[in-house]
């Protein structure tokens, strides 16, 4: 038996040979008078972006994604609920929908959303008030700011729990 590149060499030369003469004529006869031009085109060149750029995506994309982005696309909540006083009659705004943990108003994910990317945001402040090469009245800058954002955003949301599940830690 033959080794595989003798066979395939030996197919190949039956092929070239076999070839229909109309279907050689068509192959070779435009191009002995027509050449194709010489293109001298470029590659596009795509840089990088910047890591802050990156980062301000990853930031936005975290947020559409707590933020509930996706329920509030497919179930088309309203942006925010109304609720009669049973006293004097008046209606007034409900911005969280209280009872169901599944289900949410948009303003409420929205606002839900916006105190989990602060306090993401502190612990990057915190993160960068490590830095050596920072004067010391900007690390405690960074670094107060970052404490603040994260005890904020921990209060707002317990806050947040508490109005949603009113027996919630009690």
């Amino acid at each position: 038996m033959a080794p595989k590149s003798e066979t395939l060499a030996a197919d190949s030369t039956t092929v070239a040979t076999s070839m229909d003469p109309m279907f050689h004529i068509l192959k070779v006869l435009p191009f002995s008078f027509l050449h194709p031009p010489r293109l001298r085109l470029k590659l596009p060149s795509l840089s990088l972006p910047s890591p802050m750029t990156v980062y301000a995506l990853l930031l936005l994309t975290y947020f559409m994604v707590v933020s509930g982005i996706v329920y509030d696309v497919i179930v088309e909540p309203p942006g925010i609920g109304s609720s009669q006083d049973r006293h004097t009659g008046a209606v007034r705004p409900v911005v969280f929908l209280p009872g169901r943990v599944n289900g949410q108003y948009i303003i409420e994910g929205l606002s839900s959303g916006f105190m989990f990317v602060l306090g993401g945001i502190g612990i990057v402040l915190m993160d960068l008030a490590l830095d050596r090469n920072r004067a010391k009245s900007v690390k405690v800058s960074f670094a107060s700011a970052g404490v603040a954002s994260v005890v904020i955003a921990y209060v707002m949301s317990m806050l947040f729990i508490r109005i949603k599940i009113p027996a919630y830690l009690h």
